[in-house]
This record gives structure tokens, sequence and C-alpha cells, in this order.
């Protein structure tokens, strides 16, 4: 990639071969990348406990887990996935996932059931409302719109599905990363449920315990949780969208053009595979077709009942396709991917781009980003074609790629994954700790990895989010000190507040870079 020319570039992301390209397109985005890359150098590795970031931008914190939202809700844990609600053209409503937990922060290790309340608060999301003030953005504290949706939040099934006997969920949890539709709901993805309420295979009464043992105080099964779930920010009101499938999804992204509506998703953990759901209508999620990607073939599979005597052999109804969906891809003959992490679509040429993390088992330790192309740019085709965009490792300057995002003219953000307890370490050793990438698209640095930002110790960054100017960036710093042994033994103590505990936060980024 790095020795491409700028137009041979430019060519491999599509713009020239979709007849995007004209001459003053390339002439305006040259001008932008020649603004953004005349003096820019990027981050070398680094191991510091802090944000670090190159000279044209900075950074400043929103909100911090425990911050309190109104006078009885406060901020999850461990935030991931960032997008808004515009009220005006200086006021936001910002949804924010919060993941997961650390017992030694929130709750503490003995597992009672007044620590695992605290635990199961400090789940789901959190929305916040935001004014733009002096050039940046602030926290509203105690506006109306402040609010949690927590792991105690009832929360309906779509279209009245009856799911182990009952039609709502207590909560959601595992909130990784997601997407937004056309009306502005936002979609949240339940990703590792597992580790809290346990799981089980299609057929089986026993249910696996879980890492957390939320399930010895309450009986919730796990086929409660691993949905897509369906947030309208001004209310709070919530709906799982059964129809979408359950795994652990990462990513719900959604793209509506000439009249079809979309929804991609990854399942995060290795040998898994890929997911699009095909909605009936335009205007909501309510019915459609889920399909598998088999590679292979370069064909989506449906993961239909009624179309596949495969699935029809083995789940008698298409409820039990959805609430099993690992095994009915398989069935189908889905291919397995190492770890397919979050998914973004280039706004100038349309392609959906893939992070695949890394697959250890497999000795593939640095991951890839996938291109996927719709046959014809149509996201309901059933065809498509696929190739590696960038391929991570020490020559390519990065590993474990995760959250991305584009610009509005199609330049690539990503951040990267590597575990807390593989930082600095054998085939990571050479990376620091995990950073913040730029892939510019345009001018001669075109297709260059470019480390723009590090993260603190243990933390990586997540919820890569422009806001609407696109001259400024929302991210997340998610779980930094994780790695911490006590409270007497920590990693980290960013972002350095009076009580040194390690709190993950939302950051505004801005600086010329952007402009």
């Amino acid at each position: 990639m790095q020795n491409y020319s700028r137009r041979d570039f430019v060519k491999f992301l599509g713009y020239v071969s979709s007849g995007l390209v004209t001459s003053s397109w390339l002439a305006s985005c040259a001008n932008v990348a020649n603004q953004k890359l005349s003096s820019l150098t990027g981050l070398k590795p680094s191991l510091e406990d802090n944000v670090k970031l190159i000279d044209s931008l900075s950074w400043k914190r929103i909100i911090s887990w425990k911050d309190s939202l109104s006078e009885k809700d406060k901020f999850g844990y461990n935030n991931d996935y960032i997008n808004y609600l515009e009220l005006s053209h200086d006021e936001l409503l910002l949804w924010v996932n919060n993941e997961y937990i650390n017992p030694l922060f929130v709750s503490g290790e003995k597992r009672t059931k007044e620590n695992i309340d605290k635990e199961i608060y400090n789940v789901g999301g959190s929305i916040i409302h935001l004014k733009m003030k002096e050039g940046h953005w602030s926290f509203l504290k105690n506006s109306k719109y402040n609010r949690r949706v927590s792991g105690f939040q009832e929360i309906p099934f779509s279209n009245s599905q009856i799911i182990k006997g009952r039609k709502s969920a207590m909560g959601t949890l595992g909130n990784c990363a997601g997407g937004k539709t056309p009306w502005g709901t936002i979609l949240t993805c339940e990703e590792n449920y597992d580790y809290c309420y346990g799981e089980r295979k299609f057929g089986q009464r026993e249910v696996k315990a879980s890492y957390h043992s939320w399930e010895k105080f309450y009986k919730n099964p796990p086929e409660h949780y691993g949905w897509v779930v369906e947030v309208d920010l001004r209310t709070g009101k919530s709906i799982k969208r059964v129809e979408m499938g359950r795994f652990a999804h990462e990513s719900a992204t959604v793209i509506q053009k000439d009249g079809v509506l979309v929804v991609y998703s990854g399942d995060d953990k290795a040998g898994e595979h890929l997911y699009k759901f095909v909605s009936a209508s335009q205007n909501n999620l309510e019915h459609g077709t889920l399909y598998v990607a088999d590679l292979t073939q370069k064909k989506w599979l449906p993961l239909d009942v009624e179309q596949d005597s495969r699935l029809k052999s083995k789940f008698k109804t298409q409820l039990n396709v959805l609430m099993y969906t690992r095994e009915a891809a398989k069935l189908v003959g889905a291919t397995p991917l190492d770890r397919p992490e979050d998914i973004k679509i280039n706004p100038i040429t349309g392609d959906v781009f893939i992070a695949l993390t890394n697959n250890k088992k497999a000795e593939n330790y640095h991951g890839t980003i996938l291109k996927v192309s719709e046959h014809f740019g149509e996201y309901d085709s059933l065809i498509f074609d696929y190739e590696d965009f960038l391929i991570g490792g020490k020559d390519a300057g990065f590993s474990s790629p995760d959250n991305l995002a584009f610009d509005k003219v199609g330049n690539l953000f990503f951040a990267t994954d590597i575990s807390g307890r593989s930082i600095g370490k054998k085939q990571y050793s050479s990376f620091g700790n995990n950073g913040l990438f730029f892939v510019p698209a345009h001018g001669h640095d075109a297709g260059k990895v470019i480390q723009i930002g590090s993260a603190p110790v243990d933390a990586e960054f997540t919820g890569l989010c422009f806001d609407p100017s696109g001259k400024r960036m929302f991210l997340s710093v998610q779980h930094p000190g994780e790695q911490s042994k006590g409270l007497d033994r920590l990693t980290s103590t960013w972002p350095h507040l009076a009580d040194k505990l390690p709190r993950p936060s939302v950051i505004e980024i801005s600086g010329s870079f952007f402009s």
C-alpha cells in the first residue's frame, strides 16, 4: 500500500472506476490533503499513561465514569460506541455505549447481590446532552435528556416475540459498537453477553456458567441477550430487534440507498461470521431477511428456515434460527473470519470496510481491514467481491484494527485493540499502547498508515465519531488500567483526576488537522 502512487491508490479505493473522480474533485481533495499532510509527522509508539496526539490535534475531556448525569443517574462504565442526534446547530444528544465492567473498580470481587446490582447498573448506555461553548462541546449536567439505559431497564422484543416465556428482557449489556437509523434512533449491539448470563447451544437445557455469575441472582436466560437494540435518544425507549439475529454483535452499520435499507454486523469472535440484514421497508426494521457471508462463493446466504432445507431440518421455526444464529450460519456454510468487529461504509465509493481484528489461534496476530464491494453497488445484492485493504504487522506499523471511521472526503481513521495483557510483549512489542491511525485517500501520502494518537496504559480508543461539522471527533477512552491487580497496584491513573482512579471517559479531539 505505501508504494502506491496517489492516482493508483485512489483507483484502488474505487473512486476512478466508480466515475466519482473528476479533475476538480481531485484538486479539492489534494488541497485538503496538502493542508493536513504538508507537515504531518506521525507519532512514534508510546507506553506513556496519557492521551498523546500529533501537534495539530488536542483533546478535551467531556465526561467520565461515575460523573453525575442527574440527581439519580451516573455515567456508566467502559464507554464504547458513540453517535448523536442533533437538537439544533449547537446542541446534541450523545449516545454512548457502556460495554462491560471491571469488578475491581465498579463493585468488588465478591459475588454478592449488592455488588452485582452495581455492575448491572453500570452497563448498557448513557444519553448525555451537549452544547457548543467557545468552540467545543460541553456536557449539560441535569438536562432533562440525560439518562441511563442500563442492565435493569425492561426492554421488549420486537414484533411481540416471546423468548423463553417472556415478551421482554431485563436490560441490555455487552454494548460494543452500533449504528444510526435514517430516522435518528441508535442501534446498540449486545456483544459478550455470555460473560454475564452464560450461554447454551440450541437444544440444550443446561446453561454454561458465566464469568461474572449474574445468573446466580437473576435467572435471566442467555437468549434474552446478544441482540441489536434500537434506542430513541429523546425518551430512552428501547426495543430488541430480534430479526437481526443473536450473536456477539460488534456493530450495526446502516446504509439506505435507492429505496433499500441494509444493516451490516460482525460477530466478534474468532471463527465467526459477517452478516447483513435487508429490511423489508426503508422506514423501519420490523421485518426483513438476515444473510451471512460466504466468501468462497462471494455470496450472501439467507438464514431463512423457509428458504433452506438444512435449516428446516434442525430449526422448526424462524425464531429458533434467529436465537441460535451462529449454529444456523455454520449449517449453511458461512465463512469463518478473524474476529469481524467494526464496519463502516466509504462515503465516496460505497464500499463496505470490515475490521478483522486478529485470530491468535490461527496465528493471525495483527489482523486486516477487509473491503467488500456489493455487486453494482446494490446493497441488497446477493453477490459481492472482496479484497484485503490493509494488513497489520510490524512493517505496516499497526496491529489489531478495531473501530473505523471515514471523514467526508473518504480518508480512513481507525483505532487498534491489542489486549492489555499483550501490549508491549512478544509479537506486539513494537507497537506500544493502542493507537489512533489515519490513512489518507488523497495527496502524496495516499495509502500510508500514519499514527496520530496513542492511548493511556491498558486502554484502547473506541467509538470514533465526527461531529456534524467534521471538525471535531468524539472518542471513547476505554478500560485504562485494566490490568491493575489492586487499587494499590494501579497500572494507570488516567485521566489523572483527584481520586487517581483510572476512569473510562469520552473526549473531544480537535485542531487544524480536521479543519
